[in-house]
C-alpha cells in the first residue's frame, strides 16, 4: 500500500528556464509537504541528474533555449528501458500537448497554471510510479496464479475478448485479478500476463474494502430480484495506465454464480466491465473551461473572477481580513489593434496576461474581466500601502517592450482600487467601485492609479505626482549635490566633505533627500540618480583639483540596489577614468543593511573597487547588522558613528560608552572614525577626548553648494583649538549648583587657592562643561531641578570615573547619600552651610587624591599635604 509519507517522500526535478516558473512550483510542491524537491533551469543536466538519482517526477518545460523538453526527453528515453518516463510537460501552447505525449511524456499542464490541478496531476503520476516499482515484486507470484485458474475462465475469455469495453475478473476471497480481456490490456497498455500482476487497486479498481462492498451490494441485489445472474451495479472511477495517465470510465458491477475454475471447482466471481467515457469527460471539461476561463489567456473569465472574490470575501469576514480588488485597463490599447491588427493585439494580451501573473503571489487571483480589462483579487491581510506596491509592480510589468512580430510597443495601464470591507462587502459592488477608481485614474491620464475612496486618493496623488515629478527630475537635470565638510580632530582643518543630494523642484525650491529618497528607492529610479550622483561628484572633485582649492575626498552615498540592479563597479570606474579623478579622492559609503543584501556579490564589488584606490566606509555604524565577523570580511576603510548615539554623547553614558567602544574597536582593527552630526562644543571636545579622527555636523558647518564649500576651503577655516592641549593641565574645579548665591560664594572662596573653577547652574551644563575641559573634581549641591546631584554625580561616574565627586547639600537626609558612596558614585558629602577653612583643606585634599590616583604620585602645584581619609561632615 502507498500511503501519504511514500508520496511526500518522492525525489521531484523542476526543469525551467525561467526562475520565476521553478519558484513557484517550488514554493507550491513544498508548501504542501513535498520534501525532496530539486529544480535546475539548466536542460542539459536532466538526463544525466536521472541516472544518478532515479526521480519519480520530472516537471519538465517544452520551451527552453538550447535544448527543448522533446531533446530532453530523448535524452531520457534509454535511462528507462521499459519505455516508462516520468515525465509532466509544462507548456502554454496547446498545440505542443498531443506531440509532447507522442514524445513519451505521460500528462501534462497548461500555463498559467491552476495549483489545483498541477498537485493532482504530480500526486497521480507519482502513485503510478511507487505502483509500477512496487508491482515487480509480485509479477513471478501472481503469473502462477494466473496459470492455475479454471478452465472455465479460458472459455470465457473468448467470449470476453469479442467485446470493446475493458473486462477485469476478480476473485472475491483473494480479491486478486484472475482474467482480464484484450479490451482490458488495449486500454490501460499492459500485456496480459503484466496486467494480471497487478492488484484491483493498483490499476485503480480500488482497495479490498471498496471491492468487498461491491460484493454486497451485489448480493443484496440479487436477493432482491431472485435473478440467477445477479444484478449489475453501476459507478465511475478513474483507471490508471501503465504510463501512468488516468482513463475515466464508467464501470459495471456484477456477481457471476458459479464460475468453474481450474482445480478449484465451482466459485462466484465479482466482474467488472468498464467502458471509456474519455471523449464524454473531455467535451464535459471542455463546456467546463469554457465557461470558467478565458480563451485567449487562459486566465479567470468575470464569472470564476467574480465566483472567487466572494469565497475571499467569505474567508475575509471570518479571518479578519481586508480584500483588495484592482480593476487594470490598459491605456490606448485601440490604438494597437487598429495600427498593428488584432491577431497583434491579442499577442500582446496574452503576453501582459503572463506578466501579470509573476507580479501576484500564488494564493492571489488574476482574471480577465472583458476586452483590454483585467482585475487582481489580493487575498491576503493587506493595507493600502500594499496595494500600491502590487499597482507600481504591474505598471513596472508594462514598461518593458513588447515584441509584437517586428514591432516594439510600450503599453501603460489605469488602475482602480477597491477595499473590502472599506468600501464595499460584495463582489459586484467591490468591481463596480475598483471600476469607477479606474475610470478617475484614466482621465487623470496614462499611468496612473486611483483609490475609490476619496481620502486614500489624497496621499496617493501625493505620491504620483512626487513620483512624476522625480522622473523629470533625474532626466531634466534638476538635480545638484551639496557638501558637507568632515574636519580632522587632530588638525581642525576640512580633511574632506559627503556629497548630499539636493532637488531644486521647479515651483516648491530645493527638497531635501528625506522626502523623496523613498520613493527613488520603490520606483528603482535610485539605480538611475545613484550613478548620476557618482558623475557628478567626480566632476566636482576634478573641478576642484584644477582650482585654488585643491585635491578634497569626497564620500557618496551607495544604495543597495545599485548593487543587486546596476553595474557599480562599472559606472564608478567609469565616471573615475571620464573625469581623470584619483581614484583614492572618491569613497563610498554604505549602510549596514546594503552591505548585507547580497553578501558576496558586494565583497566581490567593492573588492574590485578598492584595488582601485577607492575608499569604503560603513554608514550609519551601530544601527543595522551590527556584526563583527562582516569587518573582518567586507574591504572596509572607515566607520562612521550614527548620529543617534552623539546626539547625548555628553549626557547619556550609554550612548557614550557606545561610541567610544565604536571609536576603540576601529583603530584596533586600523579603521578611522567619523562622528556624524556633531552639533556642539562639548560633543566635539568629548569626541576629540576620546581620539575620534573625524567629525562632521552643524558646529562646524551646514551642507554647502559646490562654490560655498571652495571657498570655505580656501579661507583656511578650522576647529578652535583643543582646550586640553596647555603645557600643565591646570586643577580644575567643577561646581554644579542651581542657586546662584552658592556658586558665587563657592567661587569667592576657592578663587584663592588658583584653582580654575567652573561654575553649572544645572546638570546639563555641568555635562558640557566637562566634556570641554579636563576636571578633576566635582562639587555638586544635592537638591536641583530635574535631576538630583547623586544622579548627576552617577552618570558622570560612567563617564569619567577618573573625577572625585563631591556633594554639598542642606538635606539631612543621609540613606541616599550612603547608598551613593556605598556604590562609588561619589566620593564625599559635607552638609550646608559649610565652614571655609575646613572646605578648603578637604578641596585641596581630594585634588592631591586625584593626582596620587592618576598622576602617579603628587601634582606638581600641591605641597606636602596629608592624604588621610576625609570624614563625613
Amino acid at each position: 500500500m502507498i500511503n501519504r509519507a511514500d508520496i511526500h517522500n518522492a525525489s521531484i526535478l523542476i526543469v525551467d528556464d525561467q526562475p520565476v516558473n521553478v519558484q513557484l512550483l517550488e514554493y507550491l510542491l513544498q508548501s504542501t509537504g513535498y520534501t525532496h524537491v530539486t529544480s535546475t533551469t539548466d536542460p542539459r543536466v536532466v538526463a544525466g541528474w536521472h541516472a544518478q538519482y532515479n526521480y519519480d517526477i520530472i516537471i519538465l518545460d517544452l520551451q527552453m533555449p538550447g535544448m527543448d523538453g522533446f531533446a530532453v526527453m530523448a535524452a531520457l528515453r534509454p535511462l528507462e528501458p521499459e519505455g516508462y518516463l516520468p515525465v509532466l510537460v509544462v507548456t502554454a501552447d496547446p498545440d505542443k500537448k498531443q506531440a509532447a505525449l507522442d514524445a513519451g511524456a505521460r500528462d501534462f499542464v497548461s500555463k498559467p497554471f491552476d495549483p489545483v490541478e498541477v498537485l493532482t496531476r504530480i500526486r497521480n503520476l507519482i502513485e503510478v510510479r511507487l505502483m509500477q516499482r512496487e508491482a515487480k515484486f509480485h509479477n513471478l507470484v501472481l503469473e502462477r496464479t494466473v496459470r492455475e485458474r479454471t478452465a472455465d475462465l479460458q472459455r470465457f475469455r473468448s467470449a470476453m475478448d469479442a467485446t470493446a469495453d475493458a473486462i477485469f475478473l476478480i476473485d472475491p476471497q483473494s480479491m486478486r485479478l484472475v482474467d482480464v480481456n484484450d479490451g482490458a490490456c488495449r486500454m490501460l497498455d499492459y500485456s496480459r500476463a503484466q496486467l494480471l500482476g497487478q492488484e484491483p487497486e493498483r490499476i485503480g479498481l480500488g482497495d479490498r474494502e471498496t471491492l468487498q462492498r461491491h460484493v454486497a451490494e451485489a448480493h443484496a441485489a440479487a436477493q432482491s430480484e431472485a435473478s440467477a445472474t445477479l444484478a449489475p451495479v453501476l459507478s465511475e472511477i478513474e483507471l490508471l495506465r501503465q504510463d501512468l495517465g488516468t482513463v475515466p470510465v464508467e464501470v459495471y458491477w456484477q456477481l457471476q454464480e458459479q464460475l468453474h475454475r481450474e482445480g478449484e471447482g465451482a466459485a462466484d466471481t465479482l466482474m467488472c466491465v468498464a467502458r471509456d467515457i474519455s471523449e464524454r469527460r473531455a467535451a464535459a471539461g471542455r463546456l467546463l473551461h469554457m465557461a470558467h476561463y478565458d480563451s485567449l489567456t487562459g486566465l479567470p473569465n468575470r464569472t470564476l473572477f467574480y465566483r472567487t472574490l466572494a469565497e475571499a470575501i467569505d474567508l475575509a469576514r471570518d479571518k479578519e481580513w481586508r480584500i483588495v480588488v484592482l480593476f487594470i485597463g490598459l491605456d490606448r490599447f485601440k490604438n494597437i489593434n487598429d495600427s498593428l491588427g488584432a491577431a497583434m493585439g491579442d499577442q500582446l494580451l496574452r503576453e501582459f496576461s503572463n506578466r501579470l501573473v509573476r507580479c501576484v503571489r500564488i494564493r492571489d487571483t488574476v482574471g480577465r474581466l472583458g476586452g483590454d480589462e483585467f482585475g487582481l483579487i489580493l487575498t491576503m491581510p493587506r493595507d493600502q500601502q500594499d496595494a500600491v506596491l502590487v499597482a507600481n509592480e504591474v505598471r513596472e510589468a508594462l514598461h518593458a517592450h513588447f515584441q509584437l512580430g517586428e514591432q516594439q510597443a510600450t503599453m501603460t495601464a489605469s488602475i482602480g482600487i477597491a477595499v473590502y470591507p472599506d468600501d464595499a462587502a460584495d463582489p459586484e459592488t467591490l468591481v463596480k467601485y475598483a471600476n469607477t477608481a479606474m475610470s478617475q485614474a484614466k482621465e487623470a491620464g496614462s499611468d496612473a492609479y486611483r483609490f475609490f475612496t476619496a481620502g486614500m486618493n489624497v496621499q496617493v496623488l501625493a505620491r504620483l505626482d512626487l513620483e512624476m515629478a522625480l522622473r523629470r527630475a533625474v532626466e531634466q537635470d534638476e538635480l545638484e549635490l551639496f557638501f558637507q565638510p568632515k574636519v580632522n580632530l587632530l588638525t581642525g582643518r576640512v580633511s574632506g566633505a559627503e556629497a548630499l543630494l539636493r532637488w531644486n523642484r521647479p515651483g516648491h525650491g530645493t527638497v531635501y533627500p528625506a522626502e523623496f529618497v523613498g520613493v527613488l528607492e520603490d520606483t528603482g529610479l535610485i539605480v538611475r540618480t545613484g550613478n548620476w550622483i557618482i558623475d557628478a561628484a567626480c566632476r566636482r572633485i576634478a573641478e576642484w583639483l584644477a582650482s585654488p582649492v585643491g585635491a578634497v575626498h569626497v564620500a557618496v552615498n551607495v544604495a543597495s540596489r545599485q548593487f543587486a540592479e546596476g553595474d557599480l563597479e562599472k559606472e564608478v570606474a567609469e565616471a573615475l577614468q571620464r573625469h581623470g579623478v584619483p581614484a583614492e579622492l572618491l569613497e563610498l559609503e554604505l549602510t549596514e543593511t546594503a552591505l548585507m543584501s547580497n553578501a558576496e556579490r558586494t565583497i566581490e564589488v567593492l573588492t574590485n573597487l578598492r584595488e582601485l584606490g577607492v575608499k569604503v566606509a560603513i554608514d550609519d555604524f551601530g544601527t543595522g547588522y551590527s556584526s563583527l565577523a562582516y569587518l573582518q570580511r567586507f574591504p572596509i576603510d572607515k566607520l562612521k558613528i550614527d548620529i543617534a548615539f552623539v546626539r547625548n554623547i555628553v549626557t547619556n553614558p550609554n550612548d557614550a560608552a557606545i561610541a567610544l567602544a565604536i571609536i576603540s574597536m576601529a583603530h584596533s582593527l586600523k579603521l578611522r572614525v567619523v562622528a556624524e552630526g556633531v552639533e556642539t562644543r562639548p560633543q566635539l571636545e568629548y569626541l576629540r577626548r576620546h581620539r575620534c579622527d573625524e567629525v562632521q555636523g552643524f558646529y562646524f558647518s551646514r551642507p554647502l553648494s559646490a562654490a560655498a564649500f571652495g571657498e570655505l576651503v580656501v579661507a583656511g577655516k578650522s576647529l578652535p583649538p583643543d582646550p586640553g592641549q596647555a603645557a600643565e593641565p591646570p586643577q580644575t574645579l567643577l561646581i554644579v549648583d542651581d542657586d546662584v548665591n552658592v556658586l558665587s560664594s563657592l567661587h569667592r572662596l576657592f578663587r584663592r587657592d588658583r584653582y580654575r573653577i567652573l561654575t553649572a547652574a544645572s546638570p546639563a551644563e555641568g555635562f558640557d562643561l566637562l566634556a570641554l575641559h579636563p576636571v578633576q573634581v566635582i562639587v555638586c549641591d544635592q537638591r536641583m531641578p530635574g535631576m538630583s546631584g547623586t544622579e548627576f554625580l552617577s552618570k558622570v561616574k560612567d563617564m569619567y570615573p577618573e573625577t572625585i565627586r563631591i556633594i554639598l547639600s542642606g538635606y539631612t537626609g543621609l540613606e541616599a547619600m550612603l547608598d551613593s558612596i556605598n556604590r562609588g558614585a561619589i566620593y564625599r558629602f559635607y552638609t550646608k552651610p559649610w565652614d571655609d577653612i575646613q572646605l578648603r583643606d578637604n578641596i585641596r585634599l581630594a585634588f592631591h587624591h586625584y593626582w596620587l590616583m592618576n598622576g602617579g604620585g603628587k601634582h606638581p602645584g600641591i605641597a606636602g599635604e596629608d592624604s588621610t581619609a576625609i570624614e563625613v561632615k
